[in-house]
Order: structure tokens, then sequence, then C-alpha cells
């Protein structure tokens, strides 16, 4: 998932308060985004839509969570949501392509600071293509690294130091031959990914752990949740033991780059047909490629205009 951003360098990205050059962007090497990784992220995704605009998808929901992670962190954020959105837009309208679909990054550094005291932050946006197919089953395995409770790191925050295991989890899986592992909280339930979230399909029901199991407060699953309710397909929110894995139905991974991902399996265990998985991702895709719309995938529609080579934006909130 991660994979198809790693190898991009875009010509441009938004940083210091207006669109710079990829070369351009960088921080001191005192600064706290640098000494202390202090950071806090969201990923949006957008997509082409048959009347010819591009559309990222919850934008708003995810300007909110970037400032609740922002407040738990102490990291000052005053930039409004219309200055948040225009900066998104002129990003992508420099970079998208027609036939590829886009992954944003958006993270709030830390830059100047000493321990809290006389904080600063730089909002900055990367962009990415993506591909249009939709995602391939995978395989999975289990992690003894365990995600950490909310008096450690809290899973709610959206940090790149809250990435730590999850990096660790990913080398482990990576030599043990699995796109992805399962991790598991201190109590050994499920708790998510290194990047998405889980879901669990029993008896023609929707499983996914709640965040206080240790998953992430997930926009996502947010959507599914309220696609499921349409469809007439039952959804909860609740603990997930790891023996359930051995005995689901069907499994999948949810998140905003994975978007809906099937699991072929986790480990020895083997899924077989995923009829409920891709009747969501179905609906899902019909919803986000505005086939069939749906009030659950709101879009910010990026203004059609001709690119031009280069611009300046002025925000506030930005260092």
């Amino acid at each position: 998932m991660a994979g198809i951003t790693q190898l991009q360098k875009p010509e441009y990205v938004y940083f210091g308060g207006k669109i710079s050059r990829w070369e351009d962007a960088n921080f001191h090497i005192s600064s706290e985004a640098v000494l202390r990784g202090l950071n806090v992220f969201e990923g949006l995704k957008g997509y082409w839509q048959p009347d010819g605009r591009f559309g990222i998808v919850a934008m708003r929901r995810h300007y909110e969570r970037l400032r609740r992670s922002a407040k738990i962190l102490y990291i000052p954020f005053d930039m409004n949501y219309e200055e948040f959105e225009k900066a998104h837009h002129d990003l992508v309208k420099l970079l998208y392509q027609r036939d590829r679909n886009m992954w944003i990054r958006s993270t709030l550094y830390g830059d100047e600071g000493f321990w809290g005291e006389g904080s600063t932050s730089n909002l900055v946006l990367t962009a990415y293509h993506t591909p249009t197919k939709r995602p391939d089953p995978i395989d999975l395995g289990v992690t003894p690294w365990k995600r950490g409770t909310d008096l450690a790191l809290p899973c709610r925050v959206k940090t790149s130091t809250n990435y730590q295991v999850a990096r660790l989890v990913k080398i482990e899986g990576r030599d043990r031959g699995y796109s992805d592992m399962i991790i598991l909280n201190q109590a050994g339930r499920v708790a998510e990914t290194t990047q998405t979230c889980v879901l669990v399909v029993r008896d023609g029901k929707v499983f996914t752990p709640p965040t206080w199991e240790g998953a992430l407060e997930s926009i996502t699953v947010d959507i599914i949740e309220s696609l499921c309710k349409s469809m007439g397909i039952p959804f909860e929110r609740r603990p997930i033991e790891r023996t359930e894995l051995l005995i689901a139905d069907e499994v999948a991974l949810a998140g905003t780059l994975a978007e809906i991902t099937p699991v072929r399996s986790i480990e020895t265990t083997q899924y077989g047909e995923t009829p409920i998985i891709n009747a969501i991702s179905d609906r899902f895709f019909d919803a986000a490629l505005g086939i069939d719309p749906h009030p659950a995938v709101d879009f910010s529609f990026v203004p059609a205009q001709r690119k031009t080579a280069f611009a300046s934006i002025e925000c506030t909130g930005a260092a």
C-alpha cells in the first residue's frame, strides 16, 4: 500500500505556507520535527469523477481529526478549514493526472519550540499518484509486537511516533513474506495492522475493534459503517479476540490508502470467497468514483482551471 508512494518524488510540495519545489522543503536540524519527531498527519484520497471533476474524500473530517491530534500533542494549529482546503486544491492542481487518482499526506510538523514552550508549526502537503485499480487480496501474519495504550502512545493521535512499532512490525512481516501484520493490544486482542483498521465478518455481520482496543478513529471505517447501514448489513464495533481470526468467514483491511483490501490468509488460516466484503467494496467504489453517490462519501472538489507552472499561497498557522 505505502509502496505505491515511496518511490515518487513530486515536483511540488506545500511547505511554509506556500507551494515550494520538492528540494526546497527542508527543516532545520534543531527543529522539533527533527529532534523529537513531533508531527501529526492525515492521508486524504482523491478520485476522478464521471463529469471530469477531481474530488477529495471527507476533507473536513480529516481537517477536524488533524486538529484533534494537534490538540492532544500541544501543537499549535490556527489554519481555518477554508485555508486548509485551498492549500490542498492548489497543490493537487499542479500535480494531478487524468488517468490516476491521488493520495495526499497532510502533515503538521512541530517547528520552533522547546518541550512545548514557544511552539510553532508548519503544515506540509505532499501528493502522490495512485493506481485506479482496486486492491488485490493480501496475506497477513500476526506480530508479537503490541499496540501502545492510551497512557503511552494514544492510538487516536495520528502521529508518526505512533508508527515506530509499525515500522518494526513491517520489517518483521516483510522478512516473513507477509504484506502486512495484525498488531494485538496489551490484552492480546486485535488492534489494527501497521497502517489500517481490521474488518472481520462472521455470520453475515461485520465487526471492527473500537478505539479503546487500540484502533485509530478511522474515517474510512466510519464511511463503511454508514454504507453497511444503508445496505442492511449489521455492523458492530467490539473487541475481537485473536482466535476469531481463525474462525472468521471473511477479513479485510480498511484505510484511506488501502481503501478496502480483502485478506486472503492470516498465517495458516485461509479464507475463501468474500461476498460481503466484495459487496461493501463495490458500494464504496461506486460512491468514491461518482457512479452511485452516497452521503457518507462527501467530496471537496478541486476547482477546474488550467494548471500553472508555479504558485505561491500564504496561509496562517504556518511557521
